[in-house]
């Protein structure tokens, strides 16, 4: 029994949105995470492809997830995920929500993502319990 369970609140699971922005079709790794995600017991949206950054802004907000995942394979990272950042800040939801991104994204490009408020960039390679692990100890408690 945890702690939590002890007490009396057991611990609603981890709500996470895998979000696929902007015209890059490549979704596999998406689905990969997305299933992963909930094999691990937390609750999955998928926002489906070619996603606006205003429309994952609003999902992020009206299901009002702990988690938002953003796949981008397009190379636009440096262009729609500061539209996402800024949406979030807008709605008062960046300081609530674990933003991660998740593929093709330049060592370069990196430290500009995180001082806007990335959490964490997984690339190719990173392990689906290395990605796990870190929701798990990173999302905010409900």
């Amino acid at each position: 029994m945890s702690s939590e369970q002890e007490h009396g609140q057991e611990r609603e699971s981890i709500r996470c949105l895998v979000a696929k922005v902007g015209l890059d079709g490549h979704d596999r790794g998406a689905h990969v995470i997305a299933r992963a995600f909930r094999d691990a017991g937390f609750e999955v949206i998928y926002s489906g492809l070619h996603k606006a950054p205003e429309e994952i802004v609003q999902a992020t907000v009206q299901e009002d997830v702990d988690v938002l995942g953003i796949s981008i394979l397009s190379g636009a990272h440096n262009a729609l995920v500061p539209k996402i950042m800024d949406g979030l800040e807008e709605y008062g939801a960046k300081d609530d929500t674990l933003v991660l991104v998740g593929g093709v994204i330049p060592e370069e490009d990196r430290p500009k993502l995180k001082e806007q408020g990335v959490a964490a960039i997984f690339g190719p390679g990173t392990s689906i319990e290395e990605t796990i692990e870190f929701v798990r100890e990173n999302a905010t408690e409900r």
